[in-house]
């Protein structure tokens, strides 16, 4: 995959950014992802979407219709447990 340019990060951020997401099979090194439903929370300047699986970390994955397919709403809600990410706007009291 090529560096983008600004151009081409901004529109990409602003395609992905808040989608849920699923990683395609077929991609050995995003197999621990499979079947699992995550949220962009953005895409960087390389092109690369950060994207949270509500296990407390972030994963750069690219992209790309290749690599990722977006999940409607309304099948993420059971799959995606909004509480469990660190990516909340106000986060819950630790402790």
């Amino acid at each position: 995959m090529r560096f983008p340019t600004y151009d081409e990060a901004e529109a990409l951020k602003r395609a992905w950014t808040d989608k849920f997401v699923r990683v395609k099979p077929g991609h050995a090194e995003y197999e621990r992802f499979a079947n699992k439903v995550g949220r962009v929370v953005t895409v960087n300047y390389g092109g690369r979407a950060i994207v949270d699986f509500a296990d407390g970390a972030w994963y750069d994955v690219p992209a790309t219709d290749a690599y990722l397919e977006v999940v409607p709403d309304a099948d993420a809600k059971d799959k995606f447990d909004v509480t469990a990410n660190s990516a909340q706007k106000l986060p819950g009291r630790q402790g």
